[in-house]
């Protein structure tokens, strides 16, 4: 079984195409982007490690395709049980957005439904979109031709934002609320939370909403009672555990 959301909250507001910091992934925006409104574009493939936006897109493709009155389909495949069943019952959909693929790799009969899969949308003009944190070649597929298949389509390789670059979105983030955020506020943020932006903005919206309840300024003494009242289990404590 699939994990359903419900469907205010399917695509998430955040997971947009105008929230999606490109830096030097504009192409790798541009290009989901044409596949998610051109009908016959390229079918992308990306790749990236955690935090890097391959959920994001996957999600911004699916939402603006929805918006066009056209049936798409997520299917985050290390969250389903019965992989098979679910790729052999994907059918009707002008886009299918598949993430985490390497949660198949080594499963000849998941394998052979996406091989099926992949042969049907293309007979049907489905767009594909693929994710994972592996290129095609390191999945580690068992099905040759499926591994061919993968790597045909558009393949980038996305990266994720640097502490100084996801200053400036925090920041800016922070402007537009009236609020400043201090270097040494971020610094102690970066050196002690997990630092993929997604997290990141999901903490600072929680923040400032402690911030104005408490009318306190956002400092590091702030903060770091913020996250022990939360008993998060997200802290770290250094750097290299990221």
């Amino acid at each position: 079984m699939i994990r359903q959301l419900p469907l205010a909250l399917r695509w998430p507001r955040r997971q947009r195409f105008d929230c999606f910091y490109a830096s030097s992934n504009r192409a790798a925006l541009d290009a989901v982007r044409k596949l998610a409104c051109q009908p016959g574009a390229p079918w992308v493939y990306l790749q990236g490690t955690a935090g890097s936006g391959k959920s994001h897109l996957l999600m911004a493709a699916c939402q603006v395709t929805s918006e066009n009155g056209c049936r798409v389909q997520y299917l985050p495949l290390a969250n389903i049980d019965n992989r098979v069943a679910m790729l052999r019952g994907c059918r009707g959909s002008s886009l299918l957005a598949l993430d985490d693929l390497g949660a198949i790799a080594g499963d000849l009969l998941a394998e052979e439904a996406l091989f099926e899969l992949y042969n049907r949308a293309s007979l049907a003009g489905t767009a594909l979109l693929f994710a994972d944190r592996l290129s095609p070649v390191e999945l580690g597929l068992v099905l040759p031709d499926l591994c061919s298949r993968m790597g045909a389509c558009v393949r980038f390789s996305l990266k994720p934002l640097t502490d100084s670059q996801r200053c400036v979105v925090l920041k800016e983030k922070a402007l537009m609320r009236g609020m400043v955020l201090d270097d040494t506020v971020l610094d102690w943020l970066f050196s002690h939370y997990a630092r993929d932006l997604g997290t990141l903005l999901d903490l600072f919206e929680q923040l400032d909403y402690a911030a104005l309840a408490a009318q306190r300024r956002i400092t590091v003494p702030f903060l770091r009672g913020f996250l022990n009242d939360m008993g998060t289990a997200q802290v770290i404590h250094t750097r290299d555990s990221t």
